[in-house]
């Protein structure tokens, strides 16, 4: 063979030795450029995903676009709210670790409560995000807000500070729980309350905080817990294991059963309390998307807040753990990763579902105007859906009697 024909062969083999070493070189992470770098336990579990021939229903009409944008910048990621029994508020939790409440035009917002007893000036309520996520866990971080209606006491599930009480006339926070049977809490998310006062709450993983949680996404952390205190007894029991990302609770509204948001897999299970079933868990829908907190309606029924719609990366990853692994060591940044796990752009979603887990309504902003990375939706008595975000500066209200009109 002559060297004019050797020579492309050559080159060809060349391109792809380098092809290959390069490949080898970036899947080792050498200069700890990609968004795992940091984790050196980094471990990538299967995530059951859906039927792929399941459909799910869509709001083409985008509707939440016409919610109205309340108290712009008054507070970055009001990931809860709730109004108090005399009808105050809301209330809500926000990124520097305050507690907020609502006074009205006049007075405006007003600090409530702290959760934190190591506040100080680095919790500041002016920094970006991307800097108060870095001493959240010294400044507390308000996550599920709670009124029991007899007492106007608020309960307070922090993701650091675990789960807390402070009565009707606000201040520093008390605890109530920071473990379960010897465990500490890690990531204390959402709780409910019971007429007798029982707390049901979520600890969403074992390893990652809160600070961390979107690596408790990619890895799909299967640590997760639900948990019950009892206020007679002061014990915290574990009333299911191995979940992953367990976020948002709700009872029913005969407290029956508990309804639990997971958010990873994306969907509902529901844990039974009473009857033939108690003690049992079962599942009780598939999400269109990955979940946040869940709250229950006067009807029984249930509203479900989506951080996003499901997507086919995420679909393929959580089903081939060794890709997703191999493809999160590569140097790309953080803000490409997050997008492209969450559907490629922002967008907003909630969904309300009956107590049979049957789906009744769904609404979307598909681009994102208005509403987008949603953590909570409560339907009020005058037909008002009040929607919180973790990540964004307001707080989104949609009028249901008036599906097409500007509010």
């Amino acid at each position: 063979m002559s060297a004019k024909t050797t020579e492309p062969s050559r080159l060809i083999l060349l391109f792809i030795a380098t092809l290959v070493a390069g490949a080898a070189v970036i899947s080792v992470d050498p200069f700890r450029l990609s968004v795992i770098a940091n984790d050196s336990n980094f471990q990538a579990q299967y995530v059951q995903q859906p039927s792929r021939f399941q459909m799910f229903s869509r709001d083409q009409d985008s509707k939440l676009q016409v919610s109205q944008k309340r108290f712009l910048n008054d507070g970055s990621g009001p990931e809860s709210l709730v109004f108090d029994p005399k009808g105050r508020g809301p209330y809500t939790g926000v990124a520097d670790g305050r507690i907020v409440r609502w006074d009205g035009l006049e007075n405006g917002w007003s600090e409530f409560a702290t959760t934190s007893p190591n506040r100080s000036e680095i919790c500041s309520s002016t920094k970006p995000y991307s800097k108060v996520i870095e001493t959240e866990h010294i400044c507390g971080r308000p996550l599920g807000l709670r009124f029991d209606p007899t007492t106007s006491e608020l309960y307070i599930a922090d993701a650091y500070f675990g789960v807390l009480k402070v009565g009707p006339e606000g201040g520093q926070a008390a605890p109530i729980t920071t473990q379960a049977e010897g465990i500490p809490l890690t990531f204390t998310n959402d709780l409910d309350i019971s007429a007798d006062g029982t707390i049901y709450f979520t600890d969403s993983s074992a390893k990652y905080q809160r600070r961390n949680f979107f690596l408790l996404v990619l890895s799909g952390d299967d640590s997760g817990r639900v948990l019950k205190y009892d206020p007679v007894t002061k014990d915290t029991k574990v009333l299911i294991r191995g979940l992953q990302f367990p976020n948002g609770v709700a009872l029913s509204k005969d407290e029956s059963f508990l309804v639990i948001a997971e958010s990873v897999p994306g969907r509902l299970l529901r844990h039974w309390l009473k009857g033939p079933k108690a003690g049992s868990t079962e599942l009780m829908a598939i999400l269109p998307g990955h979940p946040d907190n869940v709250r229950r309606n006067d009807k029984g029924e249930f509203w479900i807040a989506l951080h996003c719609r499901r997507s086919l990366p995420s679909r393929i990853s959580g089903t081939f753990p060794a890709l997703r692994r191999w493809f999160l060591k590569l140097p790309i940044p953080f803000k490409q990763v997050y997008r492209l796990f969450n559907g490629g752009y922002p967008h907003g979603m909630v969904v309300r579902y009956s107590e049979q887990g049957q789906l009744l309504q769904v609404l979307e902003d598909e681009e994102g105007k208005v509403v987008k990375f949603a953590s909570q939706v409560s339907e009020e008595d005058d037909g008002q859906l009040w929607i919180g975000s973790v990540l964004l500066p307001y707080i989104a209200v949609y009028d249901l009697t008036a599906l097409q009109n500007n509010i």
